[in-house]
């Protein structure tokens, strides 16, 4: 059993995603890992210990990343959740209430910080 926070980074860029995890990891979170939102719902339904989802806008399936939020939001309130994207803007009026947005490419440090307040509340 671990006592690590846990977080579930959906990007359907592997070599993102990759790298996403690992920073992660290196500031101690527990990491699970989608390619899209479909694995992720698959991951949050069997997950219960997930507090943070990290998500791309833009991929494959049947819902994008801000679908994802509102999906996570609606099922799983207590998950914070923070959405990336390297193709458009997305105003906060797009996402779930306490949601926070990183357009890419993000600095790491900053999204950590984000994180550790949002984990915070």
């Amino acid at each position: 059993m671990t006592n690590r926070v846990a977080v579930l980074v959906v990007e359907d860029e592997v070599l993102i995603r990759l790298d996403v995890a690992d920073q992660l990891r290196d500031a101690g979170y527990e990491v699970l890992e989608a390619s899209n939102a479909d694995e992720a719902i698959e991951i949050l339904n069997v997950t219960p210990s997930i507090r943070l989802l990290f998500t791309d806008v833009d991929m494959p399936g049947s819902m994008d990343g801000l679908k994802l939020a509102a999906a996570v939001r609606d099922r799983w309130p207590p998950v914070k959740i923070i959405v990336t994207s390297g193709h458009r803007i997305v105003d906060i009026t797009e996402m779930p209430d306490g949601s926070m947005f990183f357009s890419k490419p993000y600095p790491h440090l900053a999204v950590l910080k984000s994180m550790r307040e949002l984990l915070s509340d």
